[in-house]
């Protein structure tokens, strides 16, 4: 099938602008959960003290994140026999409800404990949003970005997942500042999440009038029953094995030392290096901003050097400069010596971020790729990175932290295995091949 006539490049660029918008949205809205824990933590959970209060919803944010396998299935699944543009409407249009119903549902002594009831559903379907949006944006972004720029434009995903989580906090600095605290835990911890709803249904709007890719309109002429039964099917899925494997085996030491640098490390400042509670946010911000704009120019050198290299340099660096970085982190002297090493390490880290997705969305054919890219990527980030605090906190407790310094070195040791026994992707995509047949 030929390109379709009306993809104009302008429209293309609408399209990925409109994917890639919002990948933000539906990231500001499960940071915002987050952030603003501390302030509605005692309108579901009034009984106990502060620290209970703050664990139950940690354990509902939690569950959120395990949601997410079962997203990347339903999700991938819906996008390969539906096409991207309806599963990711599908996507945003999930991630409104969940914020509305957070913005919108009554507390415990309105409602008792239907309250906390439906903050629980409340993530589970921004849990199923976030695991289905992730393989779907990445496959779209893919898909629908040319062949010489691909790794550039995909790399927007992580530019947007990395703002969401900034503007999320840009909110919360500005609330604090604008709202008493009691002002905050009776009702202003409500905006962010009717913000969240809001931006979501700019986004519902903006999705609407983008275009299918070809790689899908394509897929979908082959009207045979059996390419028909194929489409997001874990049957077929399995059937492509290394690339299954090669999804995990890339995954597991990229997730884990983004969750350390991006997430960990704001704690990990305070009660390890002992910088003070602003000092570790501002230093978390600041690195999180530059990171975000590294990933484009990273993405676009592996257009020209091809997604092998990079991954392969991110591997070594990684093995050879975490427990160095995080030891020295550990006796930090200052928020400036630790802006630089956190900075070091999302260099390093941008080698598996800017391009990890758009490797993913390559190795698998278009009746399962959204699956393909969903599925295993979101078992593997529940692995490890979901995890990535929880053992951090427990080397520490034991009185070992430097264990997690090394567990952190072997997974991207093992990732970086992984990296030399692949292909390079942009010389053997999928995609590519897709086109052609």
């Amino acid at each position: 099938m030929s390109p379709s006539p009306d993809l104009t490049p302008a429209r293309r660029l609408r399209s990925i602008f409109s994917g890639s918008v919002g990948n933000l949205v539906e990231w500001y809205d499960w940071y915002v959960y987050a952030a603003f824990s501390l302030y509605f933590a005692e309108v579901f959970f009034p009984g106990g003290d502060r620290t209970s209060q703050l664990l139950k919803t940690a354990a509902i944010f939690a569950v959120g994140f395990l949601m997410r396998p079962l997203g990347g299935w339903l999700l991938g699944r819906y996008a390969d026999r539906h096409g991207r543009k309806a599963a990711l409407l599908l996507s945003v249009l999930m991630m409104c409800a969940g914020s509305l119903v957070i913005a919108f549902t009554p507390g415990y002594a309105s409602i008792g404990v239907a309250a906390p009831v439906l903050l629980v559903l409340a993530r589970l379907l921004q849990g199923l949003s976030v695991g289905g949006e992730y393989g779907t944006s990445a496959t779209y972004l893919s898909e629908m970005a040319s062949r010489e720029h691909r790794g550039f434009w995909s790399s927007f995903q992580y530019v947007t997942l990395v703002m969401g989580h900034l503007i999320a906090l840009a909110v919360l600095i500005v609330l604090q500042q604008v709202l008493a605290p009691e002002q905050l835990r009776e009702w202003g911890w409500r905006i962010p999440f009717a913000i969240g709803a809001l931006a979501a249904l700019v986004a519902l709007w903006l999705r609407r009038n983008m275009a299918e890719t070809e790689s899908f309109q394509r897929s979908e002429a082959d009207d045979s029953a059996e390419h028909q039964r194929s489409q997001g099917t874990l049957r077929v899925l399995l059937q492509h094995p290394r690339a299954l494997l090669t999804v995990v085996g890339l995954t597991m030491g990229g997730t884990l030392a983004f969750y350390t640098y991006t997430t960990y490390v704001h704690k990990f400042l305070v009660n390890s290096a002992g910088l003070s509670t602003q000092a570790a946010a501002l230093v978390n911000a600041s690195t999180l901003f530059v990171f975000m704009l590294l990933q484009p120019l990273v993405g676009a050198l592996s257009d020209r050097i091809g997604r092998r290299p990079v991954l392969i340099a991110f591997g070594v660096l990684g093995t050879l400069m975490t427990v160095p970085i995080l030891g020295r982190l550990q006796t930090v002297q200052g928020p400036g010596e630790a802006f630089w090493l956190v900075m070091l390490a999302l260099v390093v880290l941008s080698g598996y971020t800017a391009i990890n997705a758009v490797v993913k969305a390559e190795l698998f054919p278009v009746e399962v790729r959204a699956l393909g890219v969903g599925l295993p990527y979101a078992l593997t980030v529940a692995l490890f990175g979901g995890t990535a605090e929880s053992v951090a906190l427990w080397f520490k407790r034991i009185g070992v932290e430097s264990g997690f310094y090394w567990y952190v070195t072997a997974c991207i040791a093992c990732s970086l295995v992984v990296y030399v026994w692949m292909p390079d992707t942009r010389r053997h995509s999928r995609i590519d091949r897709d086109a052609l047949s």
